[in-house]
């Protein structure tokens, strides 16, 4: 659709420059270990640099236009493609800094990186054209729902980031490196199948107050399912192996992603796949 020339491009494209200028100070920052996943935190050092206030910045401004999008639709702002990429893009820093300071997964350089590629399509692919909100979406439910998808989707981006970090340092000089790598992707994937098993039992609620039916074999509810059968078979396989096969958990935690990746755009933007969450094209 090309750019928005309106005060919601304009906050839309200064978070994506700071996030974008993060993940350049977080690159040329100099550390102690260098890895794939980026820069760690250490002591509250890294809360002054020039990095972390460039991504604190970049969410301000993503927050900035979620909240202007909120009062121009007068919604939750979570209808549309335009809208459910502009709200992944806000979620980003505020996930990071949790699992950074709770969990201990580094990665603020991935993050940032995460952020501009998410508020990308926002930015130029999809049209910000506001909609009337369809009966089906006018219920108590679809908050909960959507933000419980979305919260689960970024997180799950993260894993499939450690994940592949794993596969590239598996074997390599610094066994440690992917064992890191491997139990981050456990820790995140841990924190994010919760989210995907609320969303996924909000759905099934809300559709049968909306469709009169628990289960409707829709295109985008089977790949939801889909998804989460990936993630239930990675922590099965780690429950029952723990760490003695962490390639096939990092392929388990990447497949994850792309099914993830499968329900949010093949299913809705498919001509082929047709259904009832067709509105959210």
């Amino acid at each position: 659709m090309g750019p928005k020339l309106t005060y919601q491009g304009l906050l839309i494209y200064l978070a994506m420059a700071g996030y974008l200028a993060a993940a350049v100070a977080y690159l040329m920052r100099p550390r102690p270990t260098a890895g794939i996943v980026g820069y760690r935190a250490g002591s509250g050092v890294w809360s002054m640099g020039v990095g972390e206030g460039a991504f604190m910045a970049g969410f301000v401004s993503a927050l900035a236009a979620v909240a202007y999008r909120w009062t121009h639709v007068r919604h939750l702002p979570l209808q549309n493609m335009f809208e459910v990429f502009l709200f992944l893009g806000m979620l980003v820093y505020p996930l990071s800094v949790f699992c950074r300071r709770l969990l201990g997964v580094r990665g603020a350089l991935t993050d940032a990186v995460i952020g501009f590629v998410l508020l990308f399509p926002a930015g130029f692919i999809f049209t910000a054209e506001p909609l009337k909100l369809p009966p089906a979406l006018q219920c108590w439910i679809f908050a909960p729902h959507v933000a419980a998808y979305m919260l689960a989707y970024v997180i799950m981006a993260k894993a499939a980031v450690e994940g592949t970090a794993q596969l590239i340092t598996h074997g390599g000089a610094d066994p440690k490196l992917g064992v890191a790598h491997e139990r981050a992707t456990y820790n995140l994937v841990c924190l994010g199948f919760p989210l995907l098993t609320l969303g996924l039992v909000l759905g099934a609620l809300w559709g049968n107050l909306a469709w009169g039916d628990y289960w409707n074999w829709d295109p985008k509810e089977l790949w939801s399912l889909v998804s989460w059968l990936v993630y239930l078979a990675y922590l099965h396989l780690r429950y029952m192996f723990g760490t003695r096969h962490p390639r096939v958990n990092s392929i388990l935690a990447v497949g994850g992603l792309l099914a993830i990746i499968s329900t949010l755009l093949w299913v809705n933007l498919s001509r082929i796949f047709g259904g009832m969450h067709s509105y959210a094209a």
